[in-house]
């Protein structure tokens, strides 16, 4: 286990936003690895962050990103409780975050409560139809195709993708640590990705913030 100093705390804290006891405490039960350590504390995080999910969130950012080249680009708005937060360089970098993944893993939709249901049918119709045709049984064909849907949701909602910068979070995982280092509730409303050549571009909103 490495040495808990000061300057390991202090470290985890600029990273993180946590506060000290927070720190030390999480690098406590991460045995002094700082990485680990960061991981123990999303975690706490994103399950507190799960109390501000109600909250208005009425300020916000209308971000942009522009691939190099100029043949691909992103609108995005992002939502959160108050104007301050909103002038954050924190919150700026998660919009400039969140469009630039958007330009790189091209979502459908923001959340998994927005797919329409004529998708999600035929969706569940392709899935069904490729488990028959693989020969399973039909009593476990509706499990299979239910776990087939999950990964259709990570192919195509924004908050259920992987982050292109950690794969190991998601970006609603990714929105959830900044709602807990920000303290106010942070909200994706929608975006449009413009691409060269595309007949529409494609438009994805989620509920109006509250």
């Amino acid at each position: 286990m490495a040495e808990i100093t000061a300057q390991l705390v202090k470290d985890l804290r600029e990273r993180t936003g946590a506060g000290m006891m927070e720190c030390k405490s999480a690098l406590v039960e991460a045995k002094g690895d700082i990485g680990e350590a960061e991981v123990v504390l999303r975690k706490r995080g994103i399950a507190s962050a799960g109390k501000k999910a109600s909250r208005a969130t009425r300020q916000g950012l209308i971000g942009s990103y522009i691939h190099h080249g100029g043949q691909l680009g992103v609108l995005v708005e992002v939502n959160c409780e108050s104007d301050f937060v909103a002038r954050t360089d924190d919150f700026k970098e998660l919009v400039h975050d969140i469009a630039m993944h958007i330009a790189a893993a091209d979502p459908q939709f923001v959340r998994k409560e927005d797919v329409t249901s004529e998708v999600l049918e035929k969706e569940k119709d392709i899935q069904r139809a490729r488990v028959i045709g693989e020969g399973k049984p039909e009593k476990v064909a509706d499990k299979i195709v239910e776990g087939r849907m999950q990964k259709f949701y990570e192919e195509v909602c924004l908050l259920e993708q992987p982050f292109v910068k950690e794969a190991t979070l998601t970006v609603g995982q990714l929105v959830k640590t900044k709602i807990a280092k920000l303290g106010e509730n942070i909200t994706v409303s929608r975006f449009v990705r413009f691409k060269v050549g595309d007949v529409a571009a494609v438009e994805a909103a989620g509920p109006a913030a509250g």
